[in-house]
């Protein structure tokens, strides 16, 4: 078998949340070695798992599955190894335990950073600060270092203090205006945090070409990646509209942003449901038309009614100002079908749509399925086997996919302390005495 694109590459890893956490994946999936830096008197919020490390039994059974819901609703002894949230990102990696708050947990993380290829962390600012870990001191360690922050708003200017999470950064760039159903207030909103995957995948990105760089000109960096920066490629269109013709946008719910380019009618549509949106049992279509040809389709599909024989329907700046009434009568149409039906009808006439699917639903779709997007994974503690998202590479000529399930917490402590940092029984029994080495999480917490 070939090699991964970055066996031989080590990432310490002191990243957390999302934004830090799936930016390693993506990296160890790769084939790099990521070696997650834990602590066991230190929970990190929604990193291994959302409320803390110790979850009641009553507790799963309350709120969305992805921040309370355990297998088997059962906390059992070690629920921070097999959370949700952690679960699906801590495939590939390895990871130890060490207190760098410590004098000697830093210098141990140096030895570390000396034989590592990058470092990256996504903390508030003045967290690495008061922990004394800057791109100088890496450099001490090992010239050549990267370094990769990315905290929310950047280490510099009047926000980098605000401490942020993805919903908090993306109302503070104007995200949560854009996004949603005219005429409505954003809070009315669900959370998302679009902004953390994507801050994820460049924060990748940018430690794979500072890799690239330095093996061409034999140098590091320290990459600063404001998470709000990064973001703001959410939304590009709207900044432009606004300096080209002074426009503000607002939302414009399912409808697509280039209706007047011929997208249009394009929304999510009420199909026959046997229940309300309180138990996930309400139905719904996506459906873009995106020329004239697939309007023409769309139009025999639904029999050639005599409202979508207008002439001003037949073009797209028509149907960009017909919005309201193309959304009417589509819902009308599309409420007396199932969406998996009217789906496959629409789908062989060539236009483009889709049901939009309740989570329970997703791991039966044939289209899921024959992509194989989700994948068995064994977890700690024999838990059991589950199915979650596979690595989004394919490596036909290489082992890819999932080559370590789930990390527990601690996995890796003889690895690391043994075989890389060369540490006696003595050493380690020492350590673990004085809480750096660890396999769960101090009772204090």
């Amino acid at each position: 078998m070939a090699n991964q694109p970055l066996e031989g590459v080590r990432i310490l890893d002191l990243g957390g949340v999302w934004a830090g956490t799936f930016s390693t994946v993506l990296l160890a999936d790769l084939g790099a070695e990521v070696l997650k830096q834990e602590n066991q008197f230190v929970w990190q919020p929604n990193t291994r798992a959302v409320p803390g490390p110790r979850i009641p039994a009553a507790m799963t059974q309350a709120g969305a599955g992805w921040i309370t819901g355990l297998p088997n609703s059962d906390p059992g002894e070690s629920p921070w190894n097999y959370h949700p949230m952690f679960v699906s990102l801590y495939r590939n990696k390895r990871s130890f335990t060490l207190d760098i708050r410590q004098p000697e947990g830093r210098e141990i993380l140096g030895r570390l950073a000396a034989m590592s290829d990058a470092v990256l962390e996504n903390s508030a600012v003045g967290t690495m600060e008061k922990l004394g870990i800057s791109y100088e001191w890496l450099r001490e360690q090992r010239d050549d270092i990267i370094f990769l922050r990315a905290p929310g708003y950047g280490v510099t200017g009047e926000y980098a203090s605000a401490r942020t999470m993805g919903a908090h950064l993306e109302g503070t760039m104007g995200h949560q205006i854009l996004r949603g159903y005219e005429g409505l207030d954003p809070n009315s909103n669900s959370g998302i945090f679009a902004a953390d995957y994507i801050a994820a995948t460049q924060i990748a990105l940018a430690i794979m070409m500072a890799i690239w760089h330095r093996n061409n000109t034999g140098k590091g960096q320290f990459i600063e990646m404001a998470q709000a920066e990064n973001a703001a490629a959410m939304f590009a269109q709207a900044y432009m509209n606004y300096s080209l013709t002074g426009e503000v946008e607002g939302a414009i719910g399912n409808r697509s942003i280039y209706a007047a380019d011929g997208q249009a009618p394009s929304g999510v549509y009420p199909c026959l449901s046997p229940g309300g949106a309180d138990t996930g049992d309400d139905r719904w279509i996506a459906i873009t038309v995106t020329s004239n040809p697939t309007w023409e389709a769309l139009r025999t599909v639904m029999g050639d009614p005599e409202w979508a024989q207008a002439p001003e329907l037949a073009t797209a700046a028509g149907r960009a100002a017909s919005q309201d009434l193309l959304d009417e009568k589509l819902a009308e149409w599309t409420a007396g079908f199932e969406d998996e039906d009217l789906f496959a009808r629409l789908q062989a006439a060539g236009v483009a749509a889709a049901p939009v699917l309740e989570a329970s639903r997703v791991l039966d779709d044939p289209h899921v399925q024959a992509r194989n997007l989700y994948i068995p994974q064994e977890l700690q503690d024999d838990i059991g086997i589950y199915r979650y998202p596979r690595p989004v590479y394919d490596f036909p000529e290489s082992e890819g996919g999932i080559r370590r399930p789930p990390v527990a917490f601690g996995q890796d402590n003889d690895y690391v302390y043994r075989e890389l940092l060369g540490m006696s029984d003595e050493e380690c029994a020492r350590l673990e005495a004085e809480g750096h080495i660890a396999t769960a999480f101090s009772e204090t917490l």
